[in-house]
């Protein structure tokens, strides 16, 4: 474990954890994926080529730009309403947001930001990029007067889900348990029977398949969608997924950009699993919302006008040129981001269709 990421004098995660099943039994999954990610945001910059991944944002500017353009763009077109507010969750270093908030200042849109962000690293990024900006633990403190403009890029796929596993002819929830080796576990079928919840698929899945439920993404998502049906506005949501629901195992670890074992050393590595779009599109729905999409994030981007953009970026520093295209084509190509990872509009019902999305 890096010293830097554990204050002096406190206990490892992994330590904790295993102290934890010692004394009360298994935890769940959910609960390992949730503990592990708090830590692990929560004591680190974990973005760039010094840290474990980097998202689009830090690929280019033009991502940012242009999710900017395409928020300021619905917005005018639903009729400017009054006192908007910039929302984005879990905004890494604040670069998506300053790249899109220039670019709706462009388009006479300044909206107050307002970041949904819980690790205090993070928040001094942010906080130096954006001074402005004001911060909130959940969404429930976010502004109840005047439409949201929400932004939510790779957020989702950090949260915990509850995995469930066939074993023989019933299901059980899918439990962590400490190894003898130190800051090393081993995921297995718990003992408790999943009686109900579970999708219609269920039913025809073979011995050991495994299905993933985003609960608490469905809750955050559900909440969310509530607060734009109450004020009116868009969200944007880009991640990688599939539309579900679907069999699989999707937990994976990312560290020094690289994979690694999501049951070593928690806290220490980057755990997400993919995104299920359908229930996204779901909780939006019952909400009262317009959903759009999901489409691939490449489609989406150029739709938005990414491939002009980049030409622009290119003839204005020709000594950049090779830099810039290698920057769209990671963003848009089937084989890099443009396919696995996708983009899901939500509308309240009096606002008209975002860019980027062809209906």
């Amino acid at each position: 474990m890096s010293a830097e990421s554990v204050p002096e004098g406190a206990e490892p995660l992994a330590r904790r954890l295993a102290r934890q099943i010692a004394a009360g039994g298994p935890i769940s999954v959910a609960h390992y994926i949730g503990e592990a990610n708090q830590h692990y945001y929560a004591t680190r910059d974990p973005l760039g080529a010094d840290g474990d991944f980097t998202t689009a944002p830090e690929i280019s500017q033009m991502f940012g730009e242009l999710v900017g353009l395409a928020l300021a763009d619905v917005w005018m077109r639903s009729g400017r309403r009054p006192d908007p507010a910039y929302v984005e969750l879990g905004p890494g270093r604040g670069t998506l947001a300053s790249d899109a908030l220039r670019a709706m200042e462009r388009a006479a849109l300044v909206p107050k930001p307002h970041l949904v962000e819980t690790s205090p690293v993070l928040r001094d990024r942010q906080r130096a990029m954006l001074p402005t900006a004001v911060h909130h633990d959940t969404i429930d403190s976010l502004p109840e007067k005047g439409p949201l403009l929400v932004v939510a890029n790779e957020f989702f796929d950090a949260l915990p889900v509850r995995q469930c596993v066939r074993v023989a002819d019933e299901w059980r929830e899918r439990v962590v348990v400490a190894r003898e080796a130190e800051g090393r576990f081993l995921a297995v079928p718990g003992y408790r029977r999943i009686e109900s919840g579970l999708p219609p698929l269920a039913a025809q899945a073979e011995d050991g398949a495994i299905i993933e439920s985003p609960i608490v993404g469905a809750g955050i998502a559900y909440a969310l969608a509530n607060r734009i049906a109450k004020q009116g506005g868009v969200a944007i949501l880009i991640d990688y997924g599939y539309e579900g629901p679907a069999l699989g195992d999707t937990l994976q670890a990312v560290k020094d950009h690289a994979f690694a074992d999501p049951f070593a050393d928690p806290g220490e590595v980057d755990l997400t699993t993919h995104v299920d779009f359908t229930m996204l599109g779901n909780m939006a729905r019952q909400a009262g919302l317009r959903v759009h999409g999901p489409t691939g994030q490449g489609d989406f981007l150029a739709q938005l006008g990414i491939h002009a953009r980049a030409d622009q970026l290119a003839a204005a520093s020709p000594d950049r040129a090779l830099e810039v295209d290698t920057a769209r084509r990671r963003l848009t190509d089937s084989d890099q981001m443009g396919t696995l990872f996708k983009a899901m509009a939500w509308t309240h019902p009096d606002w008209a269709v975002p860019a980027g999305f062809d209906e």
